[in-house]
């Protein structure tokens, strides 16, 4: 590909140099009160620092210094950096669910970058949903762009034992059950959990996503699995920061990196490394917004044969600083070089398979090769069947093997708060072989699609040593998260899906290797339920939450605003005075 496109126009031009001086002038002279010299606006590439930096989002508390780097780097580089912030979603915190936010913050990110006189955007990202979003705004616009991911958390270790972020929060109920777990216990692990800077060092969903945007080639190499706090993250935004200069300078656009084989390279990726389900709502929303076909299919075809390479929580026993110790995502794709596209470009302008050819793992314990995987298929399993007409996803690398084929009678809950209620309670008629399924958790019943999917086992099945049911929803659940659990069911209960229809006793079938799910009454018995369903009253009639709901496509197509899906590029026809 050409490395130099220097003829190009810059976009930033019509903003500081435009053919009516006043409007120059304008432009101009509100930025001299930052100090900005004469050379800032005589061609100089500018380029956008979109920081998801808060200090209400854990995972990104320390993107403020990585800002910095890159501007350094962008300054080296000939660049002109402005540093601006968007809509910051932390998954821990927020209610009633960071997911809700996700395409808030994409709008807040696709608006911000075309408003303002940009040539290139570097995307600073962290915790689950900033990832994402922030792609799915900047492919809206489809400009020069780099992602820096904040990079994960040092490994947590409680009583000489490895503790993973999220995934041993999911294993609280059974310890203080079991375990003899006490309250000083769990004060003590919990400063355990998070001991530095950084996102989730389990492969949850923000690690999942980090790997995500390297495998799309939207990365430096080697930049997913580098800890926050290692001194190795300032300097790849450092050298990132440099690279979106010559990006600009060859016009090196998201449409032209982000294409049909850059998406078939993440799914392959995200399936050899245990990814979270939740990479499959994400990648199709962004797919959607660069305009490539992406369906629900093609995570299993493409995805569920690959084998399980890395040994990391929640599907294996170690973390994400191991990981990068043991070569990190280069000696994984390294390994991959014959099942993936070697030949798709990235930011730095090499094809993937050149950047990662001398790439080396050092720990087999932690990165296997193709030859003798952890496991032989992993990836995700999508299923059809009448109660899921629209598909459902199940992560069997993080599920029971003789679950995988199952027969048992539903114990249904009707919300969230129906599920704490009731599923403790020592009366409760359910019983190791039930299925438990849970409704009103989709994108519109929510809303947002909230991480609750991964329904904790009933306190009398654990204390009888249960470690794991079927579970079934419309919802996600945490890439942290573990167990035989059936997630985004389509089309959702809220809307009229099948899924709305199940009662406590009916029996439901999953048979995994086959790619079935099936509720097993009649379609006449249906017809009757489904005649006397009635939809859920909205309880938001005002403002976004409204807006979402009314718009939101479903789970199978990655849950984006119907109208936000496609992009209009990165022109303003109208100036502001």
């Amino acid at each position: 590909m050409d490395k130099e496109n220097s003829n190009k126009e810059l976009r930033s031009h019509s903003w500081f140099a435009p053919a009516d001086e006043k409007l120059g002038f304008i432009n101009r002279s509100w930025l001299r009160n930052q100090g900005c010299p004469d050379d800032y606006f005589t061609g100089r590439p500018v380029i956008g620092i979109c920081n998801t930096w808060s200090e209400l989002t854990p995972c990104n508390a320390h993107l403020r210094d990585f800002a910095d780097m890159v501007k350094r780097g962008v300054l080296e580089a000939g660049g002109v950096p402005f540093e601006f912030p968007v809509t910051s979603m932390g998954e821990t915190l927020m209610r009633p669910t960071a997911m809700l936010f996700r395409n808030l913050a994409s709008m807040d990110t696709e608006e911000s970058i075309r408003a303002n006189p940009l040539d290139g955007v570097v995307l600073l990202t962290g915790c689950d949903k900033t990832t994402p979003s922030t792609i799915m705004g900047a492919c809206s616009v489809d400009l020069p762009t780099i992602v820096v991911p904040g990079g994960p958390m040092l490994n947590g270790r409680y009583k000489g034992e490895l503790i993973g972020s999220g995934t041993f929060a999911w294993k609280i109920k059974e310890k203080m059950s079991n375990e003899n777990f006490t309250k000083k216990d769990l004060s003590e692990a919990e400063v355990c959990n998070s001991r530095s800077a950084g996102h989730c060092m389990t492969m949850g969903t923000a690690s999942t996503m980090a790997c995500m945007a390297e495998a799309l080639g939207l990365t430096l190499p080697g930049a997913a699995a580098i800890p926050a706090v290692d001194s190795r993250k300032k300097l790849l935004a450092q050298l990132s920061g440099r690279r979106i200069v010559q990006m600009v300078k060859e016009d090196l656009t998201l449409s032209k990196i982000l294409t049909r084989k850059a998406f078939e390279n993440a799914i392959v990726v995200n399936a050899a490394v245990g990814g979270s389900t939740n990479f499959i709502i994400h990648l199709q929303a962004i797919a959607g917004r660069i305009g490539v076909d992406l369906e629900l299919q093609d995570f299993d075809k493409l995805g569920s044969h690959i084998p399980l390479l890395v040994n990391l929580m929640p599907s294996g026993k170690f973390l994400m600083e191991d990981f990068f110790y043991a070569g990190g995502l280069p000696a994984v794709i390294r390994e991959l070089k014959d099942k993936i596209h070697n030949e798709a470009i990235t930011v730095n302008g090499n094809a993937i398979g050149e950047n990662n050819l001398d790439a080396e793992c050092y720990n087999r314990e932690v990165i296997s090769t193709v030859v003798d995987p952890f496991q032989e298929e992993a990836g995700i399993a999508v299923l059809y069947g009448n109660l899921c007409e629209n598909g459902a996803v199940i992560k069997p690398s993080a599920a029971s093997p003789d679950l995988m084929v199952h027969s048992g009678k539903a114990v249904v809950f009707e919300s969230i708060e129906d599920c704490h209620a009731r599923i403790d309670d020592p009366e409760l008629d359910i019983d190791e072989n039930s299925v438990i399924v849970l409704q009103g958790v989709g994108p519109v019943g929510y809303p947002g699609m909230a991480e609750v999917g991964n329904v904790s086992l009933p306190v009398k099945l654990i204390k009888k040593g249960v470690k794991d049911m079927v579970r079934i929803s419309d919802g996600r659940m945490s890439g942290t998260a573990f167990g035989t659990v059936v997630l985004h069911v389509s089309p959702e209960s809220a809307i009229g899906g099948t899924l709305a229809l199940v009662k406590t006793g009916d029996i439901i079938e999953l048979d995994v290797p086959n790619r079935r799910m099936e509720l097993k009454v009649s379609d006449e018995e249906l017809k009757k339920r489904r005649d006397n369903w009635k939809a859920p009253e909205s309880k938001y009639d005002r403002g976004y939450v409204n807006l979402y709901i009314k718009t939101v496509e479903q789970s199978h197509l990655g849950a984006d605003l119907d109208f936000l899906v496609g992009k209009s590029g990165s022109e303003v026809l109208r100036h502001s005075h």
